[in-house]
C-alpha cells in the first residue's frame, strides 16, 4: 500500500505465499502515478522468472522516461529475447497525473479495468488491445480516461474471474462487480489502505477457497489536490 493526500494505491496478490508469475509493479514521481500489473504464463519458477524480467523491463523503461507504447515495445523485446517466441507475459501498464486525474493506459492482454464511483462499479476502462509482452505486437495505442475526485480504478488478473467453484461454475466477472460492490458499500468509509487485501479475501471467500490460478488486484484511488505530496505521506 502507497498513500498520500492526491492519490492510494493498494495491490495484493493470491496465493501471497507460493512461487507464481503475477506481480504489480508501482512509483510516484512528481505527478505522474506509475502502475503495472503482470501475469506471466504457466506456474512456478518458470513464471516466476519470466514475471521477474517484465517487471525489471518495466522499470527499466519507467526510469528512462518513455512513454506507455515505447514501454511496451521494450518489454516486448526484453521476454523475446529471454525467453523465445513461446513465452508471453500479458500486463496492464497505466500512467497517472496525480494534481488533474488524467489516466492513460496501456493493455496487453488483460481484462479491462473497473472503474469505482461512489461505491459501486459504473463501468469498465474498455480501450484498444494489443498483443501479450513478447508476442511481437504492433505499437499499441494508449487509452485515456478522465476520473473525477474520488474515483478507484480496480485492476486484476485473469485468475480472479477464470476460477471454477465447486461447482464447476466460472466465476465470472459479473460475479466480480457484484463482490467489488458488496465490499464497498459495507467499507465506505474504510479508505484505500486495505482495500485491495480486504477485496481479495472476500474474493477467496466467494471462490470457496479455491486458487487454483494466481490471482492479483491492483486498487487506485484518485484523490485530486495539489498539496506537496512527497512531504505528507500519512
Amino acid at each position: 500500500t502507497m498513500s498520500v493526500p492526491q492519490v492510494a494505491v493498494s495491490g495484493a496478490v493470491e496465493p501471497a505465499y507460493k512461487i507464481a508469475g503475477d506481480s504489480f509493479d508501482y512509483a510516484l514521481n512528481d505527478n505522474i502515478l506509475h502502475a503495472a500489473v503482470i501475469d506471466a504464463m504457466g506456474h512456478g519458477l518458470d513464471a516466476a522468472t519470466m514475471a521477474t524480467v517484465a517487471v525489471g523491463a518495466y522499470r527499466h523503461a519507467r526510469r528512462a522516461g518513455i512513454g506507455l507504447a515505447e514501454m511496451y515495445a521494450f518489454m516486448d523485446r526484453a521476454i523475446a529475447e529471454q525467453f523465445g517466441p513461446d513465452h508471453f507475459v500479458t500486463a496492464q501498464m497505466m500512467d497517472l497525473d496525480i494534481t488533474t486525474g488524467h489516466l492513460k493506459w496501456v493493455n496487453a492482454g488483460h481484462p479491462a479495468p473497473l472503474l469505482i464511483r461512489n461505491h459501486q462499479v459504473v463501468r469498465q476502462l474498455d480501450g484498444p488491445t494489443t498483443l501479450p509482452v513478447g508476442l511481437g505486437g504492433e505499437h499499441p495505442m494508449v487509452s485515456e480516461h478522465q476520473l473525477q475526485r474520488g474515483d478507484r480504478v480496480l485492476c486484476y488478473t485473469d485468475g480472479v474471474i477464470e476460477e471454477r467453484d465447486a461447482k464447476g461454475e466460472l466465476f465470472g466477472e459479473e460475479r466480480l462487480i457484484r463482490c467489488v460492490n458488496a465490499i464497498e458499500h459495507a467499507h465506505a468509509e474504510g479508505g484505500t489502505r486495505a482495500g485491495a487485501l480486504r477485496l481479495s479475501h472476500a474474493l477467496k471467500r466467494e471462490r470457496a477457497g479455491r486458487t487454483s490460478d494466481d490471482a492479483t488486484i491492483l486498487l487506485i484511488e484518485w484523490r485530486g489536490g495539489a498539496s506537496d505530496h512527497l512531504a505528507i505521506p500519512e
